[in-house]
């Protein structure tokens, strides 16, 4: 894939943190359309790549540079100016939800359009009708609408997880980066949010990037695998090619326990 064709391009970044390497001169592209998870032991740099993707975390400064549709958000270091741009098209869906607890799940959802409206119409709740209806129109789809009126910290994780997947879609966001987002559910609750990302990505085209403790997951959602350890990138390509001697070499040989419903054999 050329750097032209990529929304998403990351070339030889890496990053610090005192002593340790997050990210050791990681460099992978992600096509439009393609839905890619990112899997690896804990403290591989998972996280790490995908906030710095949005300029949340900034690289260290060398001749790393990371795009996303076609513009800088950093390089060298430096965050870019229009890193804010960028972030308004990146839809972030966070392990632990992100949602304000106090705050009804309709609002919490209806927080994705603060980026068209400004943030004072927003926290005043001087939602336009049409707004209001595409926020109903996403938690129907995915089905938590019976709960728009609900303080989110009174719902499952699931369901809240969900309401962060129904905002991301009120943004209007045209790549989903998703960090761990299962991690935290039960098996049921995480079938129905990464049903959720394939139907995004299938039915409307998104660019999903999401970071998977369990293997067998990646495998079912994905095509396209990286697997990164210590920092760097050790696989990236098809889920056939996650033999059992690749799972050897991401995760050792108790590679068994990043599966959730049973590796292989």
């Amino acid at each position: 894939m050329t750097d032209a064709a990529a929304v998403i391009s990351v070339d030889e970044v890496s990053k610090t943190f005192g002593t340790r390497k997050a990210l050791d001169g990681v460099s992978i592209s992600v096509a439009k359309g393609e839905m890619v998870a990112l899997i690896g032991p804990s403290g591989s740099g998972k996280s790490t790549l995908l906030r710095s993707i949005t300029g949340l975390a900034p690289i260290d400064g060398g001749s790393g540079t990371i795009r996303v549709f076609g513009e800088s958000v950093q390089a060298s270091g430096k965050i870019s100016d229009r890193v804010r741009s960028v972030r308004s098209r990146i839809g972030f869906v966070f392990q632990q939800f992100n949602l304000v607890g106090r705050l009804s799940l309709f609002t919490n959802v209806a927080l994705g359009a603060l980026g068209r409206l400004g943030f004072w119409r927003g926290m005043l709740g001087l939602w336009p009708e049409a707004e209001k209806r595409l926020v109903m129109v996403s938690l129907a789809r995915v089905g938590v609408a019976d709960y728009a009126a609900q303080r989110a910290n009174t719902l499952s994780g699931g369901q809240q997880q969900r309401a962060a997947i129904a905002r991301a879609m009120v943004q209007g966001a045209e790549v989903v980066l998703a960090d761990e987002p299962v991690a935290s559910l039960d098996p049921v609750s995480a079938r129905k949010v990464m049903d959720l990302l394939l139907d995004l990505n299938r039915k409307d085209g998104l660019t999903v990037v999401v970071t998977l403790h369990q293997v067998d997951y990646a495998m079912r959602y994905c095509q396209r695998v990286v697997a990164l350890k210590a920092g760097q990138v050790i696989y990236d390509g098809p889920v056939a090619g996650l033999d059992r001697a690749t799972l050897v070499q991401i995760y050792g040989p108790e590679f068994e326990d990043a599966f959730w419903e049973g590796a292989p054999q």
